[in-house]
């Protein structure tokens, strides 16, 4: 199964794939006058995201790396304290900034069957039959499973259900093999 952290960014960045910026989430506003933002986070569990100790902030096409002071789940969101950011004013400057890491500094040791949504784009989808179906524009949730938005001559939507739709990823080929109906 994919796991819900994070998707490719576009950083401009040319070095190799551990230097590629994942979005992790984004700053949604400040939380309270002390300087902690409120962040929707992408990944999977939520509070994830603070365990990042450096963010790359990306506001007006300018990443900048912030260090995480500390962080929490709140309610149904989560909240975080960046080193620097001290009041409400400075806080609400963040609002709108993309959260991204370096693909270099996720987890490496998924279980089997386990892969970052990142991971995951950008591959072809051919069907059992040796249909090429397109590649993986990018995933989403929709709470019964995840779904690849997948773009060849048409846009398809493709449960990513291990074993019934999905049989097989190869990263290293770049391929994921589904049992799909390429009229569907």
């Amino acid at each position: 199964m994919p796991t819900g952290q994070g998707r490719l960014t576009n950083s401009g960045d040319e070095g190799d794939a551990g230097d590629r910026l994942v979005t992790l989430g984004r700053v949604t506003g400040a939380h309270g006058v002390r300087g902690w933002v409120k962040l929707h986070s992408e990944t999977q569990p939520r509070d994830n995201i603070i365990h990042y100790r450096t963010w790359l902030l990306g506001l007006g096409g300018q990443w900048t790396p912030r260090e995480v002071e500390a962080g929490r789940a709140q309610g149904k969101g989560v909240v975080a304290k960046l080193v620097g950011c001290d009041d409400r004013d400075a806080a609400e400057a963040l609002k709108g900034a993309e959260i991204a890491v370096r693909r270099s500094q996720l987890a490496a040791d998924l279980a089997p069957g386990e892969y970052y949504w990142t991971d995951l784009e950008g591959l072809r989808v051919v069907t059992v039959d040796g249909v090429d179906l397109g590649t993986v524009d990018h995933l989403f949730e929709t709470g019964a499973n995840d779904v690849m938005v997948v773009k060849g001559e048409r846009e398809r939507l493709v449960p990513f259900v291990v074993d019934q739709v999905v049989r097989g990823v190869d990263l290293a080929d770049g391929v994921i093999r589904v049992d799909w109906d390429p009229e569907f």
